[in-house]
């Protein structure tokens, strides 16, 4: 049950002139399943309809294609786990409770929320999301505590908001995916890679990053409840106690598993292994961000015990993951058999220039987000379309790759998919935030344009 009302801010006339598409958008969008499954039958009518396939081999491309992302679908299901239990060791908890009781004004604590949220996010996407709740409510309970009134949902929504830049960060799944060899779109790149330096760490992005960050916490500061505006507090104190609790230890093998030394060996092993890795040259993939989150985690916990508790903590966000990547991958295979993708591929040269690209292929990764929440998803679905027109168009394959971490998370915003885990930790609905991440949407979406634009210049 909701611990603040669904009402929303009166002073914000940004947020009250949004009220229609967010309403529309509570109302109406259905889970991310059923979204996979209705874009999978729209696919399937969309190649026999344009192209020349018959009802046999529709069916065998989508069977065919089930099984072409389970590598995939394993690295960014680790993504979300890790992200997780890394937000969730006893390090990470005590210094989000420390950091609750900096600011000292109702516009610091909705501005430090979404900064560190969105630091966290560039960090991890995993991270960022149950950090953002996290802090959200460490912020409320500690401003409550010192006589601080604070609008909870906005403090949840900034924390959301972070979440507008995850796919700029170190574990943005699109450009990781193409600087990985031998990736599900690597003949779409030549057989080749795009390293990160082209993408992730290429100046225009890494500009953008920052430039996001400072547009959207203005914006959010000028929406921030204010004078006679309604507050709705943190009605009760959300906060999760740390585990006090230990195991029992009683025979040899409890003695083992409540040792640090284990977790340490470990962590110790996969720091050396990346050490060793980036020495000879390696380069950052989705394997590499994972191992490096691997590393520390076992690094920060206690021993066995607690690595297991977090695990088991976190696999609950990863089951609906794992059930719609098939389908998305399903979808890939129709598209792929069908030629339904040299069919897209085609309209979208005829509409676009070099210098107009980037900004359609955003709007059009804007769109598609609605139908596939995940964004390693929709670079399976998407990715493939996109650089084989950027090819025709002589546009460097770095700006399709970074218009669609764009898009993916852009439209997050007023997409609620990625909100539950956060939602969850909150104790709120989407429609007791929309009203503030739909001006995030407006003020991030200008900030993606215009780096987009320029980029293609």
């Amino acid at each position: 049950m909701s611990n603040a009302t669904a009402e929303k801010p009166t002073g914000a006339p940004l947020a009250r002139a949004m009220r229609p598409l967010n309403t529309l958008v509570e109302r109406w969008i259905p889970s991310a399943l059923v979204f996979a499954i209705v874009l999978t039958l729209v696919v399937a009518v969309l190649a026999l309809t344009v192209t020349q396939t018959n009802p046999v081999d529709l069916v065998d491309h989508w069977g065919d294609g089930l099984s072409g992302l389970l590598a995939f679908m394993t690295q960014m299901a680790l993504i979300l786990l890790l992200g997780h239990m890394l937000a969730n060791t006893r390090p990470v908890r005590k210094l989000l409770t420390k950091l609750s009781a900096l600011p000292q004004t109702p516009v610091q604590a909705y501005l430090f929320v979404f900064v560190i949220a969105a630091v966290a996010s560039l960090i991890t996407w995993g991270l960022g999301l149950v950090v953002g709740g996290l802090l959200a409510r460490e912020v409320a309970a500690s401003g409550k505590e010192r006589g601080l009134k604070l609008h909870f949902p906005m403090l949840v929504a900034a924390g959301f908001s972070g979440f507008v830049v995850w796919h700029m960060g170190y574990s943005g799944s699109g450009p990781l995916t193409a600087a990985t060899p031998d990736s599900f779109i690597s003949q779409s790149l030549g057989g080749g890679v795009v390293p990160i330096t082209d993408t992730t760490f290429a100046l225009p992005n890494l500009i953008g990053a920052v430039a996001t960050i400072v547009v959207v916490a203005v914006a959010l500061s000028l929406v921030a409840p204010r004078g006679s505006d309604r507050i709705v507090e943190l009605q009760v104190d959300l906060r999760e106690q740390l585990a006090e609790g230990e195991e029992e230890v009683v025979t040899p093998a409890d003695r083992i598993d409540a040792s640090r030394i284990i977790t340490l060996i470990v962590g110790a092993a996969l720091v050396f292994y990346l050490v060793v890795h980036f020495v000879r040259g390696g380069t950052l993939t989705l394997d590499i961000v994972n191992w490096s989150f691997l590393a520390l985690i076992f690094l920060l916990v206690r021993n066995p015990f607690e690595i297991i508790r977090l695990t088991k903590e976190a696999a609950s966000n990863v089951g609906e993951i794992l059930l719609q990547f098939p389908l998305y991958a399903g979808i890939l295979g129709i598209m792929t058999g069908s030629g339904l993708i040299q069919v897209f591929s085609d309209w979208f040269v005829s509409v676009s220039t070099p210098t107009t690209f980037g900004v359609l292929a955003l709007l059009s990764a804007g769109l598609v987000n609605f139908f596939v929440p995940s964004g390693g998803g929709q670079f399976a679905v998407q990715a493939p379309i996109l650089l084989d027109a950027a090819e025709r168009l002589g546009v460097d394959p770095a700006i399709p790759i970074m218009a669609v971490a764009y898009g993916d998370q852009w439209t997050n915003m007023i997409q609620p998919f990625w909100a539950l885990p956060l939602l969850a930790i909150a104790g709120l609905k989407m429609r007791d935030i929309l009203g503030y991440t739909t001006v995030t949407l407006i003020a991030s979406g200008l900030v993606f344009a215009s780096i987009l634009l320029i980029w293609s210049l």
